[in-house]
């Protein structure tokens, strides 16, 4: 058995990116930010659709249209395969996790 909240670093220089399960179908990832955010240049655009939620922390996603979408732990939503998107922003202050879901 292992945790979520488990074996997070007490540095993170960068997000973290773990695998938790894979497969043909599906891969499963933790993913732990602090303060972290996607290069104002840099999208996401990834090719299988993602679905994901805020277990911890708080951030705010930006599209490419400008929508922007505030997280708090709880919050999770679909994003398209394609769709781009960018991290704009994570608490500084605080360990963000979220658990993204990737599927065809």
């Amino acid at each position: 058995m292992q945790n979520l909240f488990a074996d997070i670093p007490a540095q993170l220089p960068a997000e973290l990116f773990d695998t938790l399960f894979e497969s043909p179908a599906v891969q499963i990832e933790r993913i732990v930010s602090k303060g972290h955010a996607s290069p104002a240049t840099g999208w996401y655009e990834q090719d299988r659709n993602e679905w994901v939620v805020l277990l911890q922390g708080a951030a705010r996603l930006v599209f490419e249209d400008d929508r922007e979408i505030e997280m708090s732990p709880g919050d999770w939503l679909e994003i398209p395969a394609c769709r781009k998107h960018r991290v704009a922003w994570t608490d500084p202050e605080q360990v963000t996790i979220w658990l993204a879901v990737h599927y065809p």
